[in-house]
C-alpha cells in the first residue's frame, strides 16, 4: 500500500479550495446591506437635525434623503472599500485615506449643488464620520462574512 504524506518544505499549495470571485462577492452582500441601512438612518437623523440636506434627490416628495445614493451608490462603494481592506494589511491607513477622499468628495458634491450643509457643519465631521462608518462596516464584515 502506498501512503502519501505532505512534505513540510513543499511550496505547493495545500488542498484547501480558494474562494472564487463569485463567493467573495457574495460575502460582501451582508456588509453592503448593513452599510445601506446604516447610511440611510444616519442620513435621516442628520437631515432631521437640519445639519445638511439634499436639494437634488429622487422622489423629493417622499424622501428627505437621497435614496438612490444610500441604496445603490453607498453599497457599491462599500464593496470596493472592503475589497481594498482585505487585500491590504495596513487597513488603518487606508481607512484614513478613504475618509479624506470621502470628505473631499462631499465638498465637491456640495459645490455641484447635490448636497448642502448648514452653517454649523464642519468638514472635519465628515472625515471622522466616514472613517467611523467605514470602520463599523469593516468590523461587521469581519464578524459576519
Amino acid at each position: 500500500m502506498i501512503t502519501v504524506k505532505h512534505w513540510r518544505k513543499s511550496n505547493l499549495r495545500s488542498w484547501h479550495k480558494a474562494r472564487s470571485g463569485k463567493t467573495r462577492r457574495k460575502s460582501y452582500l451582508p456588509s453592503m446591506i448593513f452599510a445601506s441601512w446604516l447610511g440611510t438612518y444616519l442620513d435621516l437623523i442628520l437631515v432631521k437635525k437640519q445639519l445638511y440636506s439634499f436639494p437634488v434627490r429622487l422622489f423629493p416628495g417622499v424622501f428627505d434623503i437621497h435614496i438612490l445614493f444610500t441604496l445603490l451608490v453607498l453599497p457599491f462603494l462599500t464593496a470596493i472599500c472592503l475589497s481594498l481592506f482585505q487585500r491590504l494589511h495596513t487597513w488603518q491607513r487606508w481607512l484614513a485615506i478613504l475618509g479624506i477622499i470621502a470628505a473631499y468628495t462631499e465638498q465637491v458634491s456640495e459645490s455641484l449643488g447635490w448636497f448642502v450643509h448648514s452653517s454649523e457643519w464642519r468638514h472635519i465631521y465628515s472625515f471622522f464620520g466616514y472613517s467611523l462608518f467605514l470602520w463599523l462596516v469593516w468590523r461587521f464584515h469581519q464578524k459576519f462574512s
